[in-house]
């Protein structure tokens, strides 16, 4: 997909504030560029995005895809057809516009049974989507299958989130080895989080990849969450800001 879209998306292991950086992202490139717009898909099913951003979500695209899937066991092909024509209308009612910021939540992985061409269709409907905005920021599941398979197969930035774990930093690398054979993308680098210790940065093994960012466990993000606060509350010198900026710079996303 070529595009001037500038297409984020975060993967990593689960439990290592994905969510919380997408929220940041979000809210960095929303400040630095008060005139364009911004897309961000939350295709984590947890949908932890729209508490992160403070907003409240009625619909998803999986509820689309459901619904026609209701209609097509019901053996009514003609409605099936007219309702799968009127997704793209469904998706863009199924976002939340908040300022500059559109967000849209893909809802629960797919079931059996689960209707590629109307899977396929749908991604496509996103992608069109997304090329009416200037960034698209996506919260991915923990790998980076769900993201090719439900959301889209470009990116232009990989970020790469995890823990300071041994685990969480093979599973980054093992990420990025499937994205470099299921995902387009131009640039890529690791933000660890949750530092328990920054003295230990130059002992983290990311094999080889770009270290974009270490953030310390931050407390004040910890709190937020815990209060089901939206990252907007946070004051500008958090850690988890900071970090998140300096990472975005790396990859000349701000400047």
């Amino acid at each position: 997909m070529e595009s001037k879209t500038t297409i984020i998306a975060l993967v990593g292991k689960g439990g290592v504030g994905k969510t919380s950086l997408s929220a940041v992202t979000v809210r960095l490139l929303a400040e630095a560029y008060p005139d364009k717009k911004i897309l961000a898909i939350d295709a984590d099913p947890a949908v932890g995005l729209s508490t992160a951003l403070g907003v409240d979500v009625t619909s998803t695209v999986d509820d689309i895809r459901k619904s026609f899937v209701q209609v097509a066991e019901s053996g009514n092909s003609s409605a099936a057809i007219e309702l799968l024509g009127e997704a793209k209308y469904q998706m863009l009612d199924a976002l939340v516009e908040m300022n500059n910021v559109s967000f849209l939540a893909i809802g629960r992985p797919e079931s059996a049974g689960c209707y590629c061409k109307v899977n396929a269709y749908l991604k496509e409907i996103i992608s069109m989507i997304a090329d009416n905005f200037d960034f698209v920021v996506i919260d991915g599941e923990a790998g980076i299958e769900q993201v090719n398979r439900r959301v889209m197969e470009k990116v232009t930035h990989l970020i790469l989130v995890s823990d300071a774990s041994r685990k969480g930093l093979q599973v980054i690398q093992t990420i990025h080895k499937v994205a470099k054979e299921l995902v387009m993308f131009d640039r890529t680098g690791v933000i660890v989080n949750r530092m328990p210790d920054m003295s230990l940065t130059d002992s983290l093994d990311t094999g080889g990849l770009e270290l974009l960012a270490c953030i310390p466990d931050d407390r004040e993000m910890s709190l937020s969450d815990m209060k089901g606060e939206s990252v907007y509350s946070l004051p500008d010198d958090a850690e988890v800001i900071r970090g998140t900026r300096q990472a975005l710079k790396k990859l000349d996303i701000i400047g």
